[in-house]
């Protein structure tokens, strides 16, 4: 069998190699899953929640092992991995939980004679498709749900980052998972093999944490079978920032919307609108953090890891070069070591228009492009012209402003005074052509279900 080299993006020295896996594994997976679905479905929700409790204890455990992990595969900083590790655990934890709270609703029909009982039942074999960016939340935020629902489910990890998903199975297999209810497919060829499961009449359920673009093919491809469909896709986050805001709060508040991950996030704050009298000092606080982020491989300590890829720093440096030729000015930069890997110096870009193309796009790295406003409502009308809606930020010094302003912005959720909006216990996901449906809380269990209804004949 061929295999998939993953390398290091901070060094480009190998890490590992595992199985390139294709069609026909993609089908075996199906068949592990749908073989081992009844079963599980009919296990106590009490099992499926020990489960998921004893994965979330299992993660804490070994959090060192698989942040160094993460850090390996995917180039992030041992602080951003270990945060990651924890905030990935919780989604068991969570789930953990919800399963063995699964709802329903019992009545009398309005017209007599009838009671209505309302369940829920899971969906089926569900497929997973899940990103390089955060290679264990990602996952653990869609099988957590699929566990607890009592779905089974076929994973395909990013081919950059398959060595946390496996990890992650393993570790599922140590907290008593039967076997087939959950099987990992690594892969090169992600069109082939998701285009195998979404073909398979097995499958009912499609989840996909990926771009927009890549999102559309998929829902073209399960509206062939109807197949039901959960899509987290791009995002271009606005970050507001009202001339009564605490600037001390904001600036630590962009810090982390930005450069978590080195901004290689779909939450990450994408387009900086300053209010203009508050504009110099910000961008001069902002920009002395920036000028401190260390910069390199995770194994030295560093604040800020590499790009993922080639072609991640290629485009980036793109992205960047055009907005300056356009008019924008680099204020900050910090530095970049003499590394072979993926690195690009997290920046601070202002002199942006409003209309300028870098606003237009995610650009998935750690540059801040700033824009200055006097007038809000113009303001809210550059911060909405865009067809994604999964993120935003605002702050303001007046509570109720601050919600007013977040309310206004189009987005699935909005940070109110505060940079960070991911929460297990939250409902995440977009609006627009961010996608469609939502993880956490509990509308993510209701993802992996389906609503079943009884009417009950009932003697008068």
């Amino acid at each position: 069998m061929s295999t998939i080299v993953v390398a290091d993006p901070a060094t480009l020295e190998a890490v590992a190699e595992v199985p390139d896996q294709g069609v026909a594994d993609a089908r075996a997976a199906v068949d592990a899953a749908h073989a081992a679905f009844p079963a599980w479905a009919r296990t106590a929700p009490r099992h499926r929640s020990e489960i998921l409790h004893r994965a979330f204890e299992l993660m804490l455990r070994d959090r060192a092992e698989l942040a160094e992990l993460i850090s390996r595969e995917n180039g992030k900083s041992l602080t951003d991995a270990a945060g990651e590790v924890t905030y990935a655990a919780e989604f068991f934890r969570w789930f953990a939980e919800e399963a063995v709270r699964p709802g329903g609703e019992y009545g009398e029909a309005p017209a007599g004679g009838v009671r209505t009982l309302v369940t829920h039942r899971p969906v089926g074999v569900a497929a997973l498709v899940t990103p390089w960016n955060f290679p264990a939340a990602m996952i653990t935020r869609k099988v957590g749900p699929a566990l607890a629902a009592g779905c089974t489910a076929v994973l395909k990890p990013a081919a950059e980052t398959p060595l946390t998903a496996l990890a992650i199975a393993e570790l599922l297999t140590e907290a008593g998972l039967p076997g087939g209810v959950v099987t990992v497919v690594t892969t090169s060829d992600a069109s082939a093999v998701v285009g195998a499961w979404l073909a398979d009449q097995r499958v009912r359920k499609i989840s996909f944490t990926g771009s927009t673009a890549v999102g559309r093919v998929l829902l073209r491809h399960a509206a062939d079978r109807v197949v039901n469909s959960s899509m987290e896709l791009g995002g271009n986050a606005p970050f507001i920032v009202a001339e009564d805001a605490d600037l001390d709060a904001a600036v630590a508040g962009a810090m982390i919307a930005k450069f978590r991950n080195g901004g290689q996030a779909c939450t990450a704050a994408n387009r900086f609108y300053v209010h203009a009298t508050v504009a110099e000092e910000f961008v001069a606080r902002f920009g002395t953090a920036v000028e401190k982020l260390t910069v390199g491989a995770a194994a030295g300590g560093a604040d800020i890891g590499p790009l993922i890829s080639a072609q991640a720093l290629r485009r980036v440096t793109r992205t960047v070069d055009g907005a300056v030729a356009a008019g924008a000015r680099i204020s900050h930069q910090a530095a970049t070591p003499s590394l072979p890997g993926h690195f690009y110096p997290p920046t601070v870009l202002v002199d942006v228009a409003p209309d300028a193309e870098i606003l237009q796009d995610e650009i998935f790295g750690p540059v801040a492009p700033i824009v200055t406003w006097t007038d809000e409502a113009a303001m809210l009308e550059q911060v909405n012209a865009t067809e994604y809606g999964l993120a935003g930020y605002v702050y303001s010094g007046d509570l109720s402003r601050a919600i007013r302003l977040g309310e206004a912005v189009e987005a699935g959720m909005v940070g109110i005074n505060r940079g960070l909006v991911s929460d297990p216990s939250a409902p995440f996901g977009g609006v627009k052509q961010s996608g469609l449906g939502r993880e956490g809380a509990r509308d993510g269990l209701r993802e992996f279900q389906e609503t079943h209804y009884l009417s009950v004949a009932w003697p008068a």
